[in-house]
């Protein structure tokens, strides 16, 4: 073919050639906080408890967005329900649910609005490890 090789394997959006892997050795701890930065973990065990599909989806929602030190999130019940593709009521039945096998607990929030009033605020979870 004219002109340049196409070579089959791409890696990271550059070409390496056959036979060979792209390895961005330049900033190698920098390429590793990325990785760390878009995963989370889940125990083996929470697969044993039985729990619903629904449950499932609401427990890794929340463990993805939990604070590793604290064990602790607060996102909206409609936000969680957009993420796992559930309605608001549906997501605080798993959440319930959650809460019966004790793998989170939840605490109301309040919020002081700009006129000095309070109101509530999102649920504060806490994933229990």
């Amino acid at each position: 073919t004219g002109g340049k090789e196409k070579y089959p394997q791409q890696h990271g959006g550059v070409t390496a050639p056959p036979g060979k892997e792209q390895v961005n050795i330049a900033f190698p701890q920098m390429e590793q906080q990325q990785k760390l930065k878009h995963f989370f973990s889940l125990p083996n065990e929470i697969f044993l408890l039985g729990l619903a599909h629904g449950e499932l989806a609401v427990y890794c929602y929340l463990k993805y967005l939990e604070n590793r030190k604290t064990h602790q999130c607060w996102p909206s019940i409609k936000t969680i329900g957009q993420a796992v593709g559930m309605s608001e009521n549906t997501v605080r039945k798993y959440i319930r649910r959650l809460e019966e096998r004790e793998l989170i607990t939840t605490e109301p929030t309040e919020v002081i609005t700009k006129s000095s009033g309070r109101r509530n605020g999102n649920l504060l979870f806490t994933l229990r490890p």
